[in-house]
């Protein structure tokens, strides 16, 4: 192999081999952080958040952003929660009083993912607003049909969804979000509709002269990412079983973290899943690592911050050079 593909190899992996060194020198300088159990905690505690990062980077990728997906998470909790709890109080049995209770709150996600379209589309309103006042508008929502306290609703049984395992090993987090990655990377690199998104992120005008309707584009994302944030926001309250309107504090961070991380540009028109899910990965064992060397809290929020500048910087970079070369 020349230097000129091992270069290309090394390049379109770096955040891989990063992600190995970071995993080697954890192993010497945090304890217990290679046990199986850890290792597994890790994977379980990534998949809850990958999977909205998943939607997150097709919106990225065709230039907005949603800032609502914390919120969401414990809104969307908590309203399967409480219609579990007043279905079961009128003698519902649990299992098909959880089904209603996560329909109702996925076609709440999608009626908010459309409006949020609609405004962005139609009304021009940036989903950075948007969705900035959502997300105070989904907790104080989450407060209200919680009154504040955890609704504790659910059966035993419902525990295996967010805290689960698979062959007494995999979590059952882990399972679904290897299903939705597959669905996501299928569509976004086999399907007419991924390559619409991209070229929306790129240019919405070209985009829209090309016969690409912008605003069934920008509505599937947004929709997508709802519907997401409502699967992770049942796995959560399944995994401490109940609603909770405190949980998923700062996600939406985490989110976005890890799509910039994996490559996406803000911009628009740029990011993969495969990078997505390594920049989740790559998030998530930071934070154990430091939480593993009881690394104080307010340097973890440091560091996270300096890794999405870093990562920024290194996007820029080589997008720069790929521009040379052009």
């Amino acid at each position: 192999m020349d230097k000129k593909k091992i270069s290309k190899l090394i390049n379109d992996n770096i955040l891989i081999l990063i992600l190995l060194v970071l995993c080697a020198v954890l192993s010497f300088i945090a304890p217990n952080f290679l046990q199986v159990s850890n290792l597994l905690n890790v994977v379980r505690n990534v998949s809850f958040q990958a999977i909205i990062a998943l939607g997150m980077t097709m919106v990225i990728i065709s230039g907005e952003i949603d800032l609502s997906v914390g919120s969401g998470v414990a809104f969307y909790g908590c309203l399967v929660a409480y219609i579990t709890q007043k279905l079961c109080e009128r003698n519902m049995d649990p299992l098909p009083a959880i089904m209603c209770g996560f329909i109702v709150a996925l076609l709440a996600g999608l009626v908010i993912g459309v409006l949020v379209s609609v405004l962005r589309v139609k009304f021009n309103v940036p989903t950075f607003i948007t969705t900035l006042a959502l997300m105070t508008i989904l907790k104080g929502m989450g407060f209200l049909i919680s009154g504040g306290y955890a609704i504790t609703s659910f059966p035993l049984w419902f525990n295996v969804i967010g805290g689960g395992y698979i062959a007494g090993h995999i979590p059952f987090p882990a399972l679904i979000l290897v299903i939705i990655c597959a669905i996501v990377a299928f569509i976004m690199s086999k399907m007419e509709l991924g390559r619409a998104i991209y070229a929306v992120g790129s240019n919405s005008e070209a985009a829209r002269l090309s016969g690409i309707s912008v605003f069934k584009v920008k509505t599937f994302v947004l929709c997508a990412t709802c519907v997401l944030t409502v699967i992770s926001g049942t796995m959560i309250a399944s995994q401490i079983m109940s609603g909770t309107p405190t949980v998923a504090t700062g996600w939406e961070m985490n989110v976005i973290s890890s799509v910039i991380i994996g490559g996406a540009s803000l911009n628009g028109g740029s990011g993969t899943v495969k990078g997505t899910i390594v920049g989740s990965a790559f998030l998530g064992v930071i934070l154990n690592g430091m939480t593993l060397m009881g690394t104080n809290e307010y340097w973890q929020y440091v560091v996270r911050g300096a890794l999405i500048l870093c990562a920024v910087l290194i996007n820029n970079i080589q997008a720069n050079r790929k521009a040379v070369k052009i």
